[in-house]
């Protein structure tokens, strides 16, 4: 049984007013609204929502509730699965549907993370890194470690890296619900400064994704009832892969979790990477956005750098990446990045994108990292004649 997207919301991502539970709601009523639906409508809900301390409410999944009326007494399940929680929700509310035992399903992914200094919040994210070998060591080193594992094999990827954060932020300008509405030029991105500070040798602050509020929602249904909606976006293929918890148990050089997330989408989905029109990728670190390019299969390992030069993912190229900013500069809310992520690809595939939209696109994908290249989601999808 296949199953269709069918109405989408956002909250602009960024520095929020709002509280946890008050972006939840905010994204959860513009989805419900999107796909002229009621709470009543809705079968069950599943919220994407890493946390880590990072707000008080430890037991968020009845929140979603309050955001509807009619969804009291509904099924209300939380998710976690680090970065990658948004996905997680976005699938379980797949396999829920699959196994007949419901029809219609609300997603939400939301985080709150502005509200706290950045130390507490570096303390908080490291926390999805594996304790036993990596406790104290942050993301921002934990990425390092990849981009100093691919320097010493393939050479320096710093060019490469600065060029991505170029795109993407030159991307966000282009997105409303983006939090850094700013272009940056190559000079400033690839030179350390006062303002562009040496965060984890070699990544600079320009290569690390932004501390977010923000959250996204989806409504999901069986594919057989999406001729009740007005449009519908449908998956092709979607596929999770778990590796190893320890970095030490890892090829560092390669990414190898996602990779394998890759192979499994492609061959479920019957394509290959030249039939992709667009990517959604989880550009958590420049070198993360790099290294995928490698692991989805568009080019070896050693050589995506000369594809961002060259333009290949950009706007106007064979395949552009993060067309919204990505982490990079539309935000990492983390539980709600996986779903935004969706929205974003239901978006383009709609023709619902605005400024961001491209030329036609059939088929877009969405991958989805959480921790050091452990839990990976990627999801093909395309649009579905209501």
């Amino acid at each position: 049984m296949n199953v269709a997207i069918v109405g989408w919301g956002h909250t602009a991502f960024g520095k929020s007013e709002l509280s946890f539970e008050g972006l939840v709601r905010a994204a959860v009523s513009e989805a419900l609204a999107d796909a002229g639906i009621g709470g009543e409508d809705v079968d069950a809900t599943f919220l994407g929502h890493f946390n880590a301390g990072m707000v008080a409410d430890g037991f968020a999944s009845s929140m979603v509730l309050g955001a509807g009326e009619g969804m009291r007494f509904k099924p209300a399940t939380r998710l976690e699965n680090a970065c990658a929680s948004g996905s997680a929700a976005i699938y379980a509310a797949i396999d829920a549907i699959e196994a007949g035992r419901i029809d219609v399903a609300l997603v939400a992914g939301a985080e709150k993370m502005t509200h706290l200094p950045g130390a507490q919040v570096t303390a908080s994210l490291g926390a999805a890194s594996y304790q036993k070998e990596e406790a104290g060591v942050s993301f921002p080193e934990i990425f390092a470690r990849f981009a100093r594992a691919y320097r010493e094999r393939f050479g320096d990827p710093s060019e490469a890296m600065a060029r991505i954060a170029v795109k993407n932020h030159a991307n966000a300008v282009d997105n409303p619900l983006a939090q850094l509405r700013k272009p940056l030029d190559f000079a400033f991105c690839s030179e350390v400064s006062e303002k562009n500070p040496m965060i984890a040798e070699p990544l600079k602050k320009t290569d690390c994704s932004l501390v977010s509020d923000g959250a996204a929602a989806i409504v999901v249904c069986r594919a057989d009832r999406a001729g009740e909606f007005k449009k519908a976006v449908s998956f092709r293929a979607r596929v999770q892969v778990n590796d190893y918890l320890p970095l030490s148990a890892k090829d560092l050089t390669r990414l190898e979790g996602p990779a394998e997330a890759f192979r499994q989408a492609y061959a479920a989905a019957a394509v290959s990477v030249d039939d992709i029109s667009f990517a959604e990728v989880h550009d958590c670190f420049t070198i993360a956005e790099l290294m995928t390019m490698e692991a989805m299969g568009l080019a070896r390992p050693g050589e995506a750098g000369a594809l961002v030069t060259d333009g290949v993912t950009h706007k106007d190229g064979r395949l552009p990446i993060n067309r919204s900013g990505g982490l990079k500069a539309k935000g990492h809310p983390v539980g709600a990045t996986g779903v935004s992520m969706h929205v974003m690809a239901a978006r383009q595939l709609t023709g619902e994108a605005a400024d961001m939209q491209l030329a036609d696109p059939k088929l877009g994908l969405c991958f989805n990292m959480g921790g050091g290249a452990v839990a990976s989601y990627v999801s093909i999808l395309e649009p579905l004649e209501v």
